[in-house]
Parts: C-alpha cells; sequence; structure tokens
C-alpha cells in the first residue's frame, strides 16, 4: 500500500470500530477539561478521573481555583504524578483566567499556549475538544501507531503531527485522534504489539517480519 492508501485504511477501520468517541477525560465544561488535560501529563486518564470529582466540587471554576491556592490544590491532586508543578500550574492558570480572560478558557492557540502549564497538546485537546477547532493532539499512542502504520517517520511529535494532518481530512481529526488512541489501548499497545501482531499493523504491513523500532516523543 502507498502511505495515502494506509491512511485510508486506517480512517475506515478505525469509524467501523469506534463509531462513538467519547471524551476520556471526565469534565463539564472547557475550564475542569483543561484541568484534567493539565493532570493528565505522565498520567492515566483513569487515575485522572478519580482524582477531579474531588478537586471540582471545591475548585470547579477559575474563581474557586484561584480562591484555593497552590497549597490546597496540592493536597487533592497529590496522588498524581508532577503533583507540586501541576497545583503550581493549576493556581496561577485559573488566576490568568480570572483576571485576563474574563473568566473564560480563551478559544485562541496563542493564549492557551501562554497559560501555565499548557502546551501544545494540552491546548490541541482544549481547542478540539472543548471548542470544536479542527485539531490533531499528538500522545504516545498516537506517535507510535503512525510509526508502526507507516504514517509518520517518529522523528518527533510535531513531524508526526504534520504528516497527520496532510494525510487525513480535516474535518476528520478531533474525531481520528481519539479514535487512534483507543485503538492504541486496546490493540496496537506499547508491549503488546511491535508492529506484527494486530489487525491494523497485520492488514497495512502483511509481509513484514521484523518488530517496528520505534522513536520516542
Amino acid at each position: 500500500m502507498l502511505k495515502q492508501e494506509r491512511a485510508d485504511h486506517v480512517l475506515q477501520t478505525l469509524d467501523h470500530l469506534y463509531p462513538e468517541t467519547p471524551i476520556p477525560l471526565d469534565h463539564r465544561d472547557p475550564f475542569t477539561l483543561l484541568v484534567a488535560v493539565v493532570l493528565s501529563a505522565q498520567c492515566t486518564d483513569k487515575k485522572v478521573n478519580e482524582i477531579t470529582p474531588a478537586l471540582f466540587a471545591v475548585g470547579g471554576t477559575p474563581e474557586t481555583m484561584a480562591a484555593m491556592g497552590q497549597a490546597a490544590i496540592y493536597e487533592i491532586i497529590r496522588p498524581l504524578g508532577l503533583s507540586k508543578q501541576k497545583s503550581k500550574s493549576l493556581a496561577n492558570l485559573s488566576r490568568i483566567i480570572l483576571d485576563q480572560h474574563d473568566s473564560h478558557v480563551p478559544e485562541d492557540w496563542d493564549a492557551l499556549e501562554a497559560l501555565p502549564g499548557v502546551g501544545h497538546k494540552t491546548a490541541s485537546v482544549v481547542m478540539a475538544q472543548a471548542f470544536g477547532v479542527p485539531a490533531f493532539p499528538v500522545d504516545t499512542h498516537i506517535h507510535r501507531l503512525a510509526q508502526r502504520w507507516g504514517l509518520a517517520s517518529g522523528k518527533n511529535v510535531v513531524d508526526t503531527e504534520k504528516s497527520l494532518k496532510k494525510l487525513f481530512p480535516r474535518d476528520h481529526w478531533n474525531r481520528l485522534h481519539l479514535q487512534i488512541i483507543f485503538y492504541g489501548r486496546e490493540f496496537c499497545t506499547a508491549r503488546g504489539c511491535d508492529g506484527t501482531v494486530c489487525e491494523m499493523c497485520r492488514s497495512l504491513y502483511p509481509k513484514r517480519k521484523k518488530p517496528v523500532q520505534l522513536k520516542k516523543p
């Protein structure tokens, strides 16, 4: 298959497997989604979802989160990785949203990425899932599968994002990035598949015999 043929096959297969694409992180609005995504760095969605109900009960808005302060936020999120840095980021970004954006999460790439603890991937998730703006957030699952499926070189996540955006229709990005994550967690896992095991890898590369050597993000 040519690269575009592989991309078309991936899109068709994932649409069939995952007709529904629920957002894995529990949230109720753009602010709580932003908080959840910040907390998800180097943590599983499941673990974040265990912590956020208690956090959102007392800090579910920029006003209440800012009023809590870093120490109180830390006490709730301390079971998560990088909790000290994350508590500082949440306290500061809440204050900035409150003071500079009229208590609303900015629907703007530059403004989002300027917030503490918010990089391009986090901003991409918020723009895609909270505001419906076409984006293609690249996490470890997507970076891994894009290499195994011959859709990107794996040079870095920036290169992977650019490659995937060229291959797939813009109106599919928001849905497809979740579908790839779902497939990566269920079938083409980091240890369970090496590029020769799962159905997608076998269908895209039926003659492949050797494991794919992955480049890390």
